[in-house]
């Protein structure tokens, strides 16, 4: 049971194909035509020929029926002539004669088994007013026909059509003298139609197969786009293709190919920023470990070291010490800010306060660099918030307007709020960012002077740390530089943090 079950599924699977319903569909639209032009035809071909036939027939018996009244049949059947035509007639069209006298009793029958009967029927009626009428019964193959036998008028009164005449005249009917009821067999016309079915059958299923090949090709020519992206995809899967792929058969292929590039071209821009990430890790921590062995090794290898020497050179271990422990603490808190893995802890906290410490703690680095660094608090702000991880998202904000900035250059932290956000904005009038890098400034490990940023000993991961930090408190951070003027950057973050509030970027 379950296999038959799988066995379904599977086969259910094929109809997602898109190459099965372009196939699907091409077949249905090509035969539908087809078949519905040969009902057509073979409708009208038999309409047609019940129609001739009928008119034919009834041509004929309007010939019988005068000769019916010239022989006055009607009143003695003994009329050889009329007989042998009767019998003709009905040998010809492979069917069956009735005439019937104004009584309604068949004096005539050319099977020779209903003489002297009487029959009523809604089509003798008609005929007796006039009215030639024809019934084809498809099913058993026949077309009953009337025909009138003369006309005279009579009073209503005085006729058998009383109930009849009195209903269409109320004093005088004009009234056949007899009806002539032949039933014609219409064994040709189905034979004919047998004949024409077959040949049109067999010209469909010509049509249908050529069809069946012309949708396949076609099917299989329209979505080829979509097979090469496809291997196109697994070859860059595979690692094979790494170029940016080009398909742009249809404007939908070029759509998702122009995704895919750009998608692609992150991919790479993001492992190309892994890999000058761990080259300049390495570095940076391969660096201070050889530097404090070097001073190491040379206060072992020296006997009687000079107290000045030796706190020099300890000094010097320090600072290596000091710079092994920042790149291992930029590390530590990225990993430990990961928005799946981080938990915050949230207290009321003076934000004018949190932000005169910072500026404190980094007044110091921007004297080195001869910055001058300015806090303007518009107004007073108590928030919700992670003091320890808010604290490092602002300080690497503003550590890095101060270090890459220029001589004499100027910082300004400005802090406003309204009654759902405070915002904080960091000025600086530094390098700035080139555009096209504006987009890649938050991705883990990229830097966007590489051989500044070494210097100067950055390791990518401050601007990453800081909007992970922004976005743990369901806030945003946006940027915007100028190359050459400095660069701003806006921190917006919910006064109220709100637990279950579903963050949107």
């Amino acid at each position: 049971m379950l296999n038959r079950f799988k066995k379904i599924l599977s086969v259910l699977r094929i109809f997602r194909s898109l190459k099965v319903q372009l196939f699907l569909v091409l077949v249905l639209i090509g035969s539908l035509p087809p078949m519905l032009l040969r009902h057509e035809i073979l409708r009208s071909y038999e309409d047609r020929a019940v129609s001739v036939r009928v008119l034919d027939v009834q041509n004929q018996f309007k010939i019988l029926a005068d000769h019916l009244i010239t022989y006055d049949y009607l009143r003695d059947t003994s009329s050889e002539t009329i007989n042998t035509e009767l019998e003709q007639l009905s040998n010809l069209y492979d069917g069956r004669v009735l005439v019937i006298d104004k009584n309604f009793r068949i004096i005539k029958d050319t099977y020779g088994i209903a003489e002297g009967k009487t029959i009523v029927s809604k089509e003798v009626l008609e005929a007796f007013r006039g009215i030639g009428t024809y019934n084809y019964d498809k099913s058993n193959a026949y077309i009953e026909i009337t025909t009138p036998i003369g006309l005279t008028a009579t009073t209503a009164n005085n006729s058998i059509l009383d109930a009849m005449a009195t209903t269409v005249a109320p004093d005088e009917v004009t009234l056949a003298d007899g009806v002539l009821l032949t039933s014609v067999s219409t064994d040709t016309i189905i034979t004919t139609m047998e004949i024409l079915s077959d040949n049109s059958a067999m010209y469909l299923l010509t049509i249908f197969a050529f069809l069946l090949a012309l949708s396949l090709f076609l099917c299989t020519i329209m979505t080829s786009p979509f097979d090469r992206l496809t291997q196109a995809v697994k070859g860059m899967k595979e690692g094979f293709i790494e170029e940016p792929i080009a398909i742009r058969d249809y404007t939908e292929t070029e759509h998702v190919v122009d995704a895919f590039n750009q998608v692609l071209g992150r991919m790479q821009a993001l492992d190309k920023s892994r890999q000058e990430f761990v080259a300049n890790v390495s570095h940076e921590l391969k660096t201070p470990i050889t530097s404090m062995k070097v001073l190491a090794d040379s206060l072992v290898g020296q006997d009687n070291v000079p107290v000045e020497l030796y706190q020099e050179f300890m000094t010097d271990i320090t600072g290596e010490i000091d710079r092994e422990s920042k790149i291992i603490d930029d590390l530590l808190s990225l990993v430990k800010m990961d928005k799946t893995e981080a938990k915050l802890v949230i207290n009321k906290i003076d934000i004018n306060q949190l932000l005169e410490i910072l500026m404190k703690r980094l007044r110091p680095i921007a004297r080195r660099g001869n910055v001058e660094l300015t806090l303007e608090c518009i107004r007073d702000v108590e928030a919700d918030i992670d003091e320890v991880k808010l604290s490092l998202a602002i300080s690497n904000l503003v550590e890095n307007a101060i270090k890459y900035n220029k001589e004499g250059g100027w910082v300004k932290v400005t802090l406003d709020a309204d009654h759902m956000y405070f915002t904080v904005v960091v000025e600086d009038s530094g390098w700035g960012i080139p555009e096209d890098s504006l987009h890649y400034i938050y991705e883990r490990f990229y830097r966007v002077d590489k051989s500044h940023s070494r210097e100067i000993g950055g390791t990518g991961l401050g601007l990453a740390i800081a909007k992970n930090a922004v976005m743990l408190h369901k806030g945003t951070i946006q940027v915007e530089s100028v190359v050459g003027e400095g660069s701003t950057f806006t921190v917006k973050i919910p006064i109220k943090y709100v637990e279950q509030e579903e963050f949107k970027a």
